[in-house]
């Protein structure tokens, strides 16, 4: 059997309307699966849709009874916050870049896992981090916590809710139509920027049979090095 074969299974991509949550989506929907995906706008594509702000934990509920069938896995993708000067942004605003990229993925992961291991065979959640998380991030002082805090939720549940249901990070780099791929190219090894599939392509191995003793990882996905400097939040 094909270990990349999803025919029958049931996906839930957070923010699977565009960039690099759409390419996940689209992913899995080659491999044959079930996918749902949300959003707060409208979405004209191929995959299912259910309208959800994940920031509400009875939306995010809903989002993942929405899905027809088992659910086996889920990539909390959404998330993003605009570059801002930690000194100068809002403690509103900072407060919502938190609950967007922190406590929104924990809301769904808690819905998620009350379905998984309630099946046999469990599930797969992935949680789609950033190197903001991992590195300093001027510009994006909040964005970057709630991606180091995403990181760590990630190993945490791992070890909570092992072995029904595993739970990874990928942590995505500098990507394709975010920044300038020139000057991306000369600080990256493999010399040009990610591409949303090149993410795509990993979390597709990672909730596969091909990753079924693997739990509780952090896959940074970055072409073999760090941007130095500046970065904008990169989703």
């Amino acid at each position: 059997m094909d270990p990349l074969d999803f025919t029958g299974r049931g996906v839930v991509v957070t923010g699977g309307t565009r960039g690099i949550g759409a390419a996940i989506a689209s992913a899995f929907l080659a491999a044959g699966a079930r996918v749902l995906v949300c959003g707060r706008g409208s979405y004209d594509g191929p995959a299912g849709f259910h309208r959800a702000d994940v920031r509400d934990p009875e939306q995010a509920a809903a989002l993942v009874a929405a899905l027809d069938g088992p659910l086996d896995v889920l990539v909390n993708n959404a998330g993003g916050a605009p570059p801002i000067p930690a000194a100068t942004a809002s403690p509103r605003l900072h407060a919502k870049i938190i609950e967007l990229n922190l406590i929104a993925p924990l809301h769904v992961a808690q819905a998620a896992n009350a379905v998984m291991r309630a099946q046999p065979g469990g599930g797969v959640i992935l949680m789609v981090g950033s190197v903001s998380g991992t590195r300093p991030s001027p510009g994006g002082a909040a964005y970057g916590a709630a991606k180091a805090g995403l990181h760590h939720l990630a190993t945490s549940l791992a070890a909570e809710w092992a072995p029904a249901v595993r739970v990874n990070s990928v942590v995505p780099g500098p990507v394709a139509g975010l920044l300038d791929p020139e000057a991306v190219a000369r600080t990256v090894p493999m010399g040009r920027p990610a591409t949303p599939e090149d993410v795509a392509g990993v979390c597709l191995m990672l909730a596969s049979p091909l990753a079924s003793y693997v739990t509780g990882a952090t896959v940074t996905v970055h072409g073999g090095g760090e941007w130095p400097g500046y970065l904008p939040p990169l989703r």
